[in-house]
């Protein structure tokens, strides 16, 4: 210990000045907005002995045109930048005075960019009731080139206190926040997005919205795609509930679509209503589909709002049996002009073929379109017989 104080007090007076510093730039980690300039200088130590006019620039590393110096002091060299770019990363563009010989003497970080604009596109949406996510998107072009601080503020409509939403996206770009919990149903929410870096702030416009009324959920569960016996055109689908909203009030509406092994084209069905399984027909023969289902929750508690889709669910896949019979697609509408056809022809069958029976159900209908398959008749072709 003594030692090493005893080796402090004989250094020169000049190294302790050379080591505390050797240049120093001024104005130091300027915030400038875009376009505008900027005349920097390089302040020498005098212990140094250097003329400035031995110095140079560099901005981001490439060496700045001597033509942008000045010689302010025997002891300070200026540069000046016009016009200048946004910033090429949010730490800053990084201005640094060099020695002749490429030694580097001082450094500032220049932060050029433009105050934020108004946040736009808030949309929130809870899932299952449990929590509630919000997604907007930056004002204007978006990109600021400076660090910029998003908060999504929120309160009860009528009264509470204002509160700061603190689960941002970890991912880059990803303007979201997700409110885990606490969260109050049947009372409506304000919403809205304050921006703010430091040339500036701006504030979003603020939504207004009940829980209820955003609501998704999770996928529909235990997709299964089966053959309907023979039927070379058809496929079953059935699935599951959402099983988190089994003790909510509710009614679900269903979307399918499909598409065929080999395409990237999907099909989509609206017409399934709130039954958890549907008849797709009209399919090719021989061929496999990939089924895939959502729900919207409407009405959740009453709410008179539309719900909000759910993501699609895991695919499911199933293959037709195999024929040249071809018809067209529907998921077994009623109103299709061509099942009304096959229909008639269908209670023409029945007549003949279940006389004195009682027992009637869809699985006669599907034995119909078997036996109709292995005659080898077409759509077009009804037996006269049956048109009695």
């Amino acid at each position: 210990m003594f030692s090493s104080m005893f080796l402090l007090l004989i250094v020169p007076h000049h190294t302790l000045l050379s080591s505390i510093y050797e240049a120093v730039i001024t104005p130091q980690d300027p915030v400038l907005t875009m376009g505008s300039s900027l005349t920097a200088s390089c302040r020498l130590s005098p212990e140094l002995g250097l003329l400035p006019s031995t110095l140079y620039w560099t901005l981001n590393g490439v060496r700045l045109p001597s033509s942008t110096y000045g010689v302010v002091t025997p002891d300070t060299l200026s540069v000046t930048l016009h016009r200048l770019n946004g910033s090429r990363q949010q730490s800053g563009d990084n201005l640094v005075c060099h020695r002749g010989n490429g030694h580097v003497l001082a450094g500032s970080c220049l932060y050029v960019g433009m105050p934020p604009e108004k946040p736009v596109n808030l949309t929130c949406w809870s899932r299952n009731t449990k929590d509630l996510t919000c997604r907007w998107s930056p004002g204007g072009p978006g990109e600021t080139h400076i660090r910029t601080k998003y908060s999504l503020r929120y309160k009860l409509r009528w009264y509470g206190t204002e509160k700061e939403c603190e689960n941002h996206s970890a991912e880059k770009q990803q303007y979201s926040c997700n409110i885990p919990r606490n969260l109050a149903l049947f009372t409506p929410y304000e919403i809205w997005v304050e921006a703010a870096n430091q040339l500036g702030s701006a504030t979003s416009d603020v939504i207004i919205l009940d829980i209820l009324d955003v609501v998704t959920t999770d996928p529909p569960d235990d997709v299964q795609v089966s053959r309907v016996g023979d039927l070379e055109d058809q496929l079953t689908v059935h699935w599951a509930s959402p099983p988190e909203l089994k003790d909510i009030l509710f009614k679900a509406k269903y979307q399918i679509r499909y598409r065929l092994e080999d395409s990237s084209e999907w099909k989509v069905v609206d017409d399934a209503g709130n039954q958890t399984s549907c008849r797709l027909a009209g399919l090719q023969p021989r061929t496999i589909y990939f089924v895939q289902v959502r729900c919207n929750p409407v009405g959740i508690f009453g709410s008179r709002k539309a719900g909000i889709w759910s993501d699609w669910s895991h695919p499911a896949a199933a293959s037709t049996p195999s024929s040249e019979r071809m018809q067209s697609r529907s998921c077994d509408t009623k109103q299709n002009s061509t099942r009304r056809r096959e229909l008639k022809q269908f209670f023409g069958w029945l007549r003949k073929h279940t006389y004195g029976h009682s027992g009637v159900s869809i699985k006669l209908y599907d034995q119909w379109r078997v036996w109709l398959q292995k005659t080898h008749k077409t759509h077009n072709q009804i037996p006269q017989d049956y048109n009695s």
